[in-house]
């Protein structure tokens, strides 16, 4: 089905639940949250997805992909763990793993687009306006919703201090 291999459902079924956690934190806290149950759903079926590509990939593109979702994922969840500024370390934090989330959409859609509907795909050229203009879509989205979680972390930040002044 779908011209996918037994690994490769293994690689597509492990890594899927990370869409659907991404959503929820998306839609619930604006950014992805690594101490939460669905952060550390993320985070396994980001781990399962991106280092079993080198099980099935065939092309170069996908390795190089791994391997940055890897770096990304891996300095994401670390990064609150250094004893360096908590607010610095927010604003890190929620770029590595936003960037995580556009590197598995990226293949998520091409490879959807090029296999579905099974045997007659909506994309069967990598040049495609169809796929170009998706890929362009996530990318725009990416740096807008960087610039919004950016924006807000901001607001949060002075609204805390803010806070803590009227305190003291």
């Amino acid at each position: 089905m779908f011209g996918i291999s037994h690994l490769g459902w293994v690689h597509t079924l492990g890594s899927l639940p990370a869409i659907p956690a991404a959503l929820y934190m998306f839609a619930r806290h604006g950014r992805i949250v690594p101490r939460s149950t669905a952060g550390g759903i993320y985070f396994v079926s980001m781990l399962i997805g991106a280092v079993s590509v080198f099980l099935v990939a065939h092309q170069a593109v996908s390795y190089g992909i791994a391997v940055a979702t890897l770096v990304f994922l891996l300095a994401g969840y670390g990064v609150g763990r250094l004893p360096t500024a908590r607010s610095t370390a927010l604003y890190a934090e929620t770029i590595f793993l936003s960037i995580t989330a556009f590197l598995l959409m990226v293949p998520t859609v091409s490879e959807t687009l090029r296999r579905v509907p099974d045997g007659h795909p909506f994309v069967t050229d990598l040049k495609s306006p169809l796929l170009l203009g998706f890929q362009g879509a996530l990318f725009a989205m990416l740096i807008g919703g960087l610039v919004i979680q950016v924006v807000s972390l901001r607001r949060q930040g002075k609204a805390l201090r803010t806070c803590a002044k009227a305190r003291a």
